[in-house]
């Protein structure tokens, strides 16, 4: 007997309705992150309630253009010089983990011109309601993000956000408390409107 997954499409459609619904009471765009779920045959159900990805390598990239139909939002601790270009080609943002990064790239970036691609930064808010500090992206040490020290007066030109992530199967109030911490910590950097997210 093979193995197979069982999807129950009437529950997976309630569940999105949900998603999709707190999406529009908050204002927000909610995407689905491959690392948690990626079965794709179940993508045209997925775009009838979430319109983009996320995506953490070039397959995953691929995969959110390919089969989801998308150009991902693609965050990567490191990419690869020559894996650049075709991530590019696969996704509408990209985050960098550091400035120094973001400038390995940046004139890639400034020659890319099959379509706009948004530019952000990870930052770390030094703050997780994560238990575990083993799992813990904000622990002290931690190389995942900048600091809000290590930033310049003026972010470079080519940056239009931010991306901050430190929640595992964290309730709303977490989100609510890393808030707090990422506009204390970051907020000189928002623009005017966004002030008092």
């Amino acid at each position: 007997m093979r193995p197979y997954y069982l999807v129950q499409e009437n529950l997976l459609r309630r569940n999105l309705q949900l998603i999709k619904r707190v999406a529009d009471e908050a204002d927000v765009e909610i995407i689905l992150a491959f690392k948690a779920f990626a079965l794709w045959r179940t993508f045209p159900i997925f775009r009838d309630f979430i319109g983009h990805t996320t995506a953490s390598s070039l397959c995953e990239a691929r995969l959110s253009l390919e089969e989801f139909g998308s150009l991902a939002h693609t965050y990567s601790p490191a990419y690869e010089e020559e894996e650049f270009d075709e991530i590019l080609h696969c996704s509408g943002h990209v985050t960098f983990n550091s400035l120094s990064q973001y400038e390995r790239f940046a004139s890639k970036i400034a020659h890319f011109t099959e379509h706009s691609v948004s530019c952000g930064l990870r930052v770390n808010p030094e703050y997780s309601e994560i238990e575990t500090e083993l799992y813990n992206p904000c622990a002290p040490g931690s190389r995942f993000g900048v600091l809000a020290e290590q930033l310049p007066e003026q972010l470079p030109a080519g940056i239009e956000g931010f991306h901050c992530h430190c929640h595992c199967e964290s309730p709303a109030s977490a989100l609510e408390h890393t808030l707090e911490h990422l506009e204390a910590k970051f907020s000189r950097w928002f623009p005017d409107d966004a002030q008092g997210l």
